[in-house]
């Protein structure tokens, strides 16, 4: 089950006081401050929610948004739709990448446009992954459902794919920072200091991901940093070791 965390404050009306929130309440607020006209907005699972999608469209944007168990009916009938579906509508063979070769297929539909439950929904989606491991030859597959308001007209399978990709390039990275740092609960909230630390979270996540290897997490890399600090040194070419630094 999907659970939103607090992570931020709104005031309340009529007070000077201001009450504690999660991913959900906080996204409206911080929408309104950015300039959304004719765009694509990604959000992951727990921000696929009605309020959000009226929203954005009344703006002139346009929602991509992950479908899960937080929205039960909408991820039932989704999958039912898919359950037998035929040869893929586009598919997209990525580069070999930290030792796994990984396919990518997409299926759309306006099948359920109007039955759905959910405002303004253009086109519902499949995508599929399958990874191959290069060394072992182990392969996985997993599946996500979505939705966006854009048409068919205005959206090919291709480019929906292309936007799913981009909302988990970023995704993935404030994954790896939230898992590693437990950065939405930082205490840090006055002034330049959350800015200026996530800045350093992020150099941190990118001297880290420069060394990484194939199969190897960030995570265990921070794990054997903690015990060799001598290697942070390395990493940040201050000594002789810098060439050859590796986290084997």
């Amino acid at each position: 089950m999907l659970r939103p965390k607090k992570v931020g404050t709104l005031p309340v009306e009529g007070s000077d006081e201001q009450k504690r929130t999660n991913e959900i309440g906080m996204a409206i607020p911080l929408l309104k401050t950015c300039d959304i006209a004719g765009k694509d907005i990604t959000g992951d699972a727990l921000l696929t929610q009605r309020a959000i999608a009226t929203y954005l469209v009344e703006q002139q944007a346009h929602y991509h948004l992950t479908v899960k168990s937080n929205q039960p009916a909408l991820e039932q009938d989704i999958a039912l739709l898919f359950q037998t579906r035929g040869d893929p509508d586009f598919v997209e063979t990525a580069p070999p990448d930290h030792g796994r070769i990984e396919t990518r297929r997409i299926w759309c539909s306006t099948a359920l446009n109007a039955y759905l439950d959910f405002p303004h929904v253009g086109q519902a989606f499949l995508i599929e992954r399958e990874s191959i491991d290069k060394k072992t030859g182990v392969s996985s597959c997993e599946t996500a459902l979505g939705i966006t308001s854009r048409t068919p007209k205005e959206a090919s399978p291709k480019r929906v794919l292309a936007v799913n990709r981009g909302h988990w390039g970023i995704e993935s990275v404030h994954y790896i920072i939230d898992w590693n740092y437990d950065e939405d609960r930082s205490r840090i909230r006055t002034g330049s200091g959350p800015e200026n630390i996530t800045r350093l979270r992020r150099f941190a996540v990118g001297i880290l991901k420069s060394f990484q290897k194939p199969a190897q997490t960030i995570a265990e890399m921070m794990r054997k940093l903690a015990f060799n600090t001598r290697l942070v040194f390395d990493f940040l070419r201050m000594t002789q070791n810098s060439t050859r630094a590796r986290l084997n």
